[in-house]
């Protein structure tokens, strides 16, 4: 049951939970229809409430907007870095990290959609924030590639931006074919980059 299903059989909510619950709507109508064709309204049609009580908490659809790429935004560099920590086996670590991007893109809520597909970009607090999260996801990875390898930090970042760029632009384009499946799309990008990455000098035992 959806936060909004939640919120029309449980009569007024704590504040929290209606905010979680026009998020929710809001995310729905910003993937669907994008930033600029989403209309209030519909949003709060979709989440089952007054438009007053949307305005109540959010002033504006930029408001809304901003909310929920700031909460994506976060997510996604935690979602690498746990990946990057899940083992100690370096091609483990690139097969997880890629399958991050995957798995992201697959989601319900379609959140890479507001991260990855805005028509927001423009507007510098959204681009900030896309940005942002794109150097921490990078960064997650880079710093494992210059422990295990000789290159400098500077290399290694642009190692992880490339690691990083690749993964979510391939997940991406897969979700609008969807010709091979899931696993065996992450396995041939994961190969790719490991064979890349494992080209470089390790650093010297002892």
């Amino acid at each position: 049951m959806s936060v909004a299903d939640a919120g029309t059989r449980g009569g007024r909510l704590p504040r929290s939970a209606r905010r979680a619950q026009l998020l929710e709507a809001a995310q729905s109508v910003f993937a669907e229809s994008g930033y600029h064709a989403a209309a209030m309204d519909e949003i709060a049609e979709r989440a089952h409430v007054s438009k007053p009580v949307l305005y109540q908490h959010f002033p504006g659809k930029l408001d809304l907007y901003l909310a929920l790429i700031e909460q994506h935004t976060a997510e996604l560099p935690e979602l690498v870095r746990a990946a990057m920590a899940s083992t100690s086996d370096n091609q483990q670590r690139v097969a997880a990290a890629v399958a991050t991007f995957f798995s992201f893109v697959e989601r319900e809520d379609a959140a890479f959609r507001l991260v990855f597909e805005s028509d927001l970009l423009g507007e510098p607090e959204v681009a900030r924030r896309v940005e942002k999260m794109s150097a921490e996801c990078a960064d997650a990875v880079a710093k494992v590639i210059q422990e295990d390898t000789d290159l400098p930090p500077e290399k290694s970042m642009l190692l992880g931006i490339a690691t990083v760029g690749m993964s979510q632009t391939v997940a991406r384009s897969w979700t609008q074919t969807r010709t091979v499946p899931r696993k065996e799309a992450e396995a041939l990008v994961s190969a790719l980059v490991w064979r890349g990455l494992a080209g470089f000098p390790l650093h010297p035992e002892g």
